[in-house]
């Protein structure tokens, strides 16, 4: 949910993987079932022993393996407790592509347009002498191409740990950045403000927070046991992926945090099983019927990322001719980042949960376009 920065880093190397079958595989008889092949699962994860990640949460999927859960480094640097795949951690800026999906659920039911703009549901809120409410849309929040700037940049947030433990609603962060100039980059800037304020639309129109709406809409109907809404609960469930930042040369622990500020820009908290589904989900169709999906996928350029293009919530890559894959990258406070790839189909996909802000980013993400390139 941060601004946008590098990501991931790894200590130690757990080889082994938990498998859950794919249903194809398990149902049909012996001799016509596909051989699972872990191979390109097992060079990935001996390639992300070298980036530089305390501990990582690594989730793949393939329609002859199934699902694929292992660990890179240890989950908790104090205890020794090693990553295996299990561990709940923060979602950072992945939660922009669930909210997209309730916002998208709704204009298929009727209650939203994407055209409508924040006035017609949130009437005088965005008027200042350089936002006009009456002229933003719920596209441009969902795009990117709103011209609202971050409210990270206000100097509320200056100091990192000053509001590590308070409460922050997201009309406050809306608020804040009406205060800043525009951004310079145009017309695609990415905002935090965006998705807040595409957040209290949701509650507007719904009754309900945006919170509710994502685990009534996507948590419940898909049976993710392990994604919830911290709101102001500053500790992670239990297995949890420790997060650490470096300060004057110090390594911290930031897991705890309340997270109440990032609301519908990156509060979410979940496991890489859980976001797995939650992407296969989306991409094969179950979330959202043909016409809402094809929005999602309309693209524009992101200038912050060489070749990448933006969505409603999603960013698109192209690792080769024919090759094209989703996911939302993210970056909390806490030090937690998240790295994800879905093929457009939905039916191969890698999800990685780092605790730790610095990482080899390019290698990090070059082993990501290997794996989801050779999975079968």
């Amino acid at each position: 949910m941060r601004r946008r920065t590098s990501v991931v880093a790894a200590l130690a190397f757990t080889a082994s993987l938990v498998t859950v079958p794919a249903a194809s595989a398990a149902s049909a008889a012996p001799d016509a079932a596909p051989r699972c092949d872990t191979e390109p699962v097992q060079k990935a994860l001996k390639a992300l022993k070298g980036v530089g990640a305390s501990g990582m949460s690594v989730t793949v999927k393939s329609p002859r393996c199934g699902v694929l859960k292992s660990g890179v480094g240890l989950a908790d640097l104090k205890t020794g407790r090693k990553a295996v795949g299990n561990e709940h951690s923060r979602i950072a800026s992945n939660t922009k592509t669930w909210v997209a999906t309730v916002v998208l659920q709704l204009v298929g039911e009727g209650k939203l347009k994407l055209d409508d703009t924040v006035d017609r549901h949130l009437p005088g809120l965005i008027r200042t002498e350089h936002y006009d409410g009456r002229k933003i849309t719920i596209r441009q929040l969902l795009q990117h191409t709103s011209g609202l700037p971050d409210y990270l940049e206000a100097p509320f947030w200056e100091n990192e740990t000053a509001h590590r433990w308070h409460h922050v609603g997201p009309l406050r962060t809306v608020k804040q950045a009406l205060t800043l100039p525009p951004p310079e980059e145009k017309p695609f800037s990415y905002s935090n403000t965006n998705y807040n304020l595409a957040g209290l639309i949701v509650t507007k129109v719904t009754g309900r927070s945006i919170g509710t709406e994502i685990e009534q809409r996507i948590v419940k109907p898909l049976g993710l046991r392990h994604t919830y809404w911290p709101g102001d609960r500053t500790t992670l469930p239990k297995p949890d992926l420790r997060s650490y930042v470096k300060r004057s040369g110090k390594l911290l622990d930031w897991t705890e945090w309340n997270v109440s500020g990032s609301d519908a820009s990156g509060a979410l908290v979940s496991t890489g099983a859980d976001v797995t589904a939650f992407w296969s989900a989306l991409m094969s169709g179950k979330l959202l019927a043909p016409a809402q999906l094809a929005q999602m996928k309309r693209t524009v350029p992101d200038p912050t990322v060489r070749g990448a293009r933006y969505g409603l919530g999603v960013e698109r890559a192209e690792h080769t001719p024919g090759l094209v894959t989703w996911g939302h990258s993210g970056f909390m406070e806490t030090g937690h980042k998240l790295r994800n790839a879905v093929t457009d189909d939905g039916r191969r996909a890698v999800t990685l949960l780092v605790g730790s802000e610095e990482f080899k980013e390019a290698k990090v993400d070059s082993v990501l376009r290997t794996l989801i390139r050779d999975l079968r």
